[in-house]
């Protein structure tokens, strides 16, 4: 079940919205059926020279972006771009992980930091190839390599260039779920100077018999990194559960073995009852902000 959930989400083509800022909303949005909360900027059709095709970005600004001319913000790219804000846009039964409603109130609340999240829309039918770092004779795959350097070498450069950004790698985080849990993981030990944070949620670990256990299993040494790596206890079907589970305890336990401290630089949930969906994600969203990014 858990491979027909990911093989699914490669074969939707995603159409995102304009995104109105704080004073545009409301009445517009109760029309369209869009869902987006605070300013959120988009950039469509962004284009890499890694790829044929573009992909739209979208930007969440913090509350008080605009008030501080100066104030420099942490940023967090999220994968799945059109699941992240907007329900209007997701493909998955109209689920979104609340992002932007989630960070503005942790915000408000004092919780977190202040912080930039970036929606990178995913490429469709190409999704799947993007986001899985070995070719599978039976699925396909294997270009996240290229993927990684479009995040590293052109989307957060083209971000720093046009937002008020923290560039080192201790103030940007990279994250997703699913398939996008595997490439956030591959890409963000590949680019441990560029990205310091990672949010591996519900990470396909199956792929190619947990070719990423064995990636971690091969660093040399332990990265700075802080991982957030979780896992519903609901996950992939009921002939699934437990195989989801062994998965991420196996992916934990490689990591510890490296040197990453369980609730040190590593957390580690299991998250009872919960599915391998948007809403589950969104369910936990906050968790991830409040380990990743807490109020200093």
């Amino acid at each position: 079940m858990r491979r027909i959930f990911c093989l699914a989400l490669t074969v939707l083509g995603i159409l995102l919205a304009r995104s109105p800022a704080r004073a545009q909303q409301g009445a517009a949005q109760a029309e369209t059926g869009h869902t987006l909360t605070g300013v959120i900027r988009r950039h469509s059709d962004f284009r890499s020279r890694f790829f044929a095709y573009g992909r739209d970005l979208l930007v969440y600004l913090p509350p008080d972006y605009n008030r501080h001319s100066n104030a420099r913000y942490p940023v967090l790219y999220l994968h799945d771009g059109q699941n992240v804000f907007d329900a209007a846009t997701s493909p998955i039964s109209k689920q979104e992980w609340q992002a932007d409603e989630t960070a503005e109130r942790l915000i408000a609340a004092g919780t977190i930091e202040p912080l930039i999240i970036v929606g990178i829309g995913n490429a469709g039918a190409r999704r799947m190839a993007e986001y899985t770092p070995t070719r599978d004779a039976k699925y396909g795959g294997g270009e996240a390599d290229a993927y990684g350097r479009l995040l590293a070498e052109e989307v957060k450069p083209f971000i720093d260039r046009t937002y008020r950004t923290r560039r080192d790698a201790a103030n940007t985080g990279l994250g997703g779920s699913s398939l996008g849990g595997l490439v956030t993981l591959y890409c963000g030990l590949k680019c441990p100077r560029t990205f310091g944070k990672l949010a591996v949620v519900s990470p396909s670990i199956w792929w190619d018999k947990r070719f990423i256990v064995r990636q971690v299993e091969g660093l040399t040494a332990k990265t700075r990194q802080r991982v957030w790596l979780d896992m519903g206890t609901q996950e992939g079907g009921r002939d699934d559960w437990q195989s989801s589970l062994d998965d991420a305890r196996a992916l934990r336990d490689a990591l510890l073995a490296k040197g990453w401290r369980l609730d040190g630089d590593l957390k580690y949930v299991e998250a009872a009852g919960a599915i391998h969906s948007e809403t589950a994600w969104a369910a936990r969203f906050g968790d991830v902000l409040r380990f990743l990014f807490p109020r200093k």
